[in-house]
C-alpha cells in the first residue's frame, strides 16, 4: 500500500497525467479498471485561462472518487501557488507540479521539464506550492535537462526537504523526449536518496514490465501513461500480476465492445456532440490499432458527424467481429 500525505491508495498504480487524454471520462474509466489513482491533464497556472473552455473542462471533477488529484503547470512560483489554492477550493485534495512535459510550447515558456535547468527556481516554485495549500503536493519530473544532466537526484531531495509527499519520475530526459527506451537507473537512484514514496515512469506496458520496473528501481508504485491509451483493462491485468504472478488474457470482445462503446457515450456527454465526436476519434484509433492495421473502419469512423451514427458503427463493426469468429469457428 502506498500513501500520499493522508490519502492510502487502494494499490500502487497511477494513471499518468496528459494533456488532451486524461479528461474525466478517461480517468473514472482507469479508475473503473484497476488504477489507484487518476491524476488530471495539467491545468495552466495563469488565471486568465481558467475561464475557458478547455481549462473548465479539465477542472471538472463531478463524480470522480476521493482523492482528486490536479496537476498544475507553469513556471511563475506565486502563479503557481495561486492555481494549487484555486484547484483545492475546486475539490482537489493532492496538487501535482508538471516538471516533466517535454512539449516544446510547455518547456519554451520556462515550465515542465525545463524547469529543471534552474534548480533555484525550481526550489522557489516547490516551497511556494507546499506553503500555499494544506494538501500533498507531489512532484512529476524527468531524470533531467539531457543525458549529460540527470539531476533528478538532486531535485529529489530538495523536493523531500521542502516537503513534497510524493515524486512521480519518467525514465528520460526532457531532451529525449518520448524517443528511445526508458532508464530505470536514475529512478533506482532517486528512490535511494529519499524516503518519500517514488512512483517510476516510462515504457511500462505489461504485466511483466511492471514487475521489472518495480524490481529494477525499487519505487513504491508505477505511472502509467500512453500504455493505457486504448487499453485501459491493463491496470487491472497489472494488479493481478503483481498479486498473483498469473496473466490475465486480454478482455473478450464482448467486453472490450461495452468498455469501448461506454468511454464513447461518456466522451460525448461530458464534451457534447461536436467536440465529443472529435475526441472519440482518436480513442477509438487507439483501441482498435492492432484490430485495423489498415485503418479502413477508423478512416470510415473519422468521417461520421453524428454522435447516434458513431455508436452504431461501432456496434456493426463489433458484431461484424462476432460473426466472422463464428464463420471461422
Amino acid at each position: 500500500m502506498v500513501a500520499i500525505g493522508p490519502h492510502t491508495l487502494p494499490n500502487n498504480l497511477v494513471l499518468a497525467p496528459m494533456a488532451g487524454v486524461t479528461d474525466r471520462p478517461f480517468r473514472l474509466l482507469c479508475r473503473t479498471m484497476g488504477a489507484g489513482l487518476a491524476v488530471s491533464e495539467m491545468v495552466t497556472a495563469d488565471a486568465s485561462l481558467w475561464s475557458s473552455r478547455k481549462s473548465r473542462q479539465r477542472m471538472d471533477h463531478s463524480g470522480e472518487p476521493e482523492p482528486i488529484a490536479v496537476q498544475i503547470a507553469g513556471g511563475d512560483a506565486p502563479m503557481l501557488a495561486e492555481a494549487a489554492r484555486f484547484n483545492v477550493a475546486n475539490g482537489a485534495r493532492i496538487i501535482d507540479i508538471n516538471m516533466g512535459c517535454p512539449a516544446k510550447k510547455v518547456c519554451n515558456k520556462a515550465a515542465g521539464s525545463a524547469l529543471m535547468r534552474d534548480e533555484a527556481l525550481v526550489q522557489e516554485i516547490l516551497e511556494a506550492v507546499v506553503a500555499a495549500v494544506d494538501v500533498p503536493v507531489t512532484l512529476k519530473m524527468r531524470t533531467g535537462w539531457d543525458r549529460d544532466n540527470r539531476n533528478a537526484e538532486t531535485i529529489a531531495r530538495m523536493a523531500e526537504d521542502v516537503g513534497i509527499s510524493a515524486l512521480a519520475v519518467h525514465g528520460r530526459t526532457r531532451a529525449d523526449a518520448y524517443k528511445g527506451e526508458a532508464e530505470y537507473g536514475t529512478i533506482a537512484k532517486v528512490t535511494q536518496a529519499v524516503d518519500i514514496p517514488v512512483f517510476a515512469n516510462g515504457d511500462v506496458d505489461s504485466p511483466r514490465k511492471a514487475d521489472e520496473v518495480l524490481q529494477e528501481t525499487g519505487a513504491d508504485g508505477l505511472f502509467i501513461g500512453r500504455a493505457a491509451q486504448g487499453r485501459p483493462w491493463l491496470f487491472r491485468q497489472i494488479n493481478h500480476y503483481l498479486a498473483t504472478g498469473e496473466e490475465l488474457p486480454d478482455p473478450d470482445q464482448e467486453e472490450i465492445r461495452n468498455i469501448l462503446m461506454g468511454h464513447v457515450e461518456a466522451l460525448h456527454g461530458f464534451y457534447g456532440e461536436y467536440i465529443g465526436l472529435r475526441v472519440a476519434r482518436k480513442h477509438v484509433g487507439w483501441y482498435l490499432q492492432a484490430r485495423d492495421p489498415d485503418k479502413i473502419f477508423r478512416r470510415h469512423f473519422n468521417r461520421i458527424e453524428d454522435a447516434g451514427a458513431q455508436l452504431q458503427l461501432l456496434d456493426d463493426y463489433f458484431q461484424g467481429i462476432q460473426t466472422e469468429e463464428v464463420r471461422v469457428a
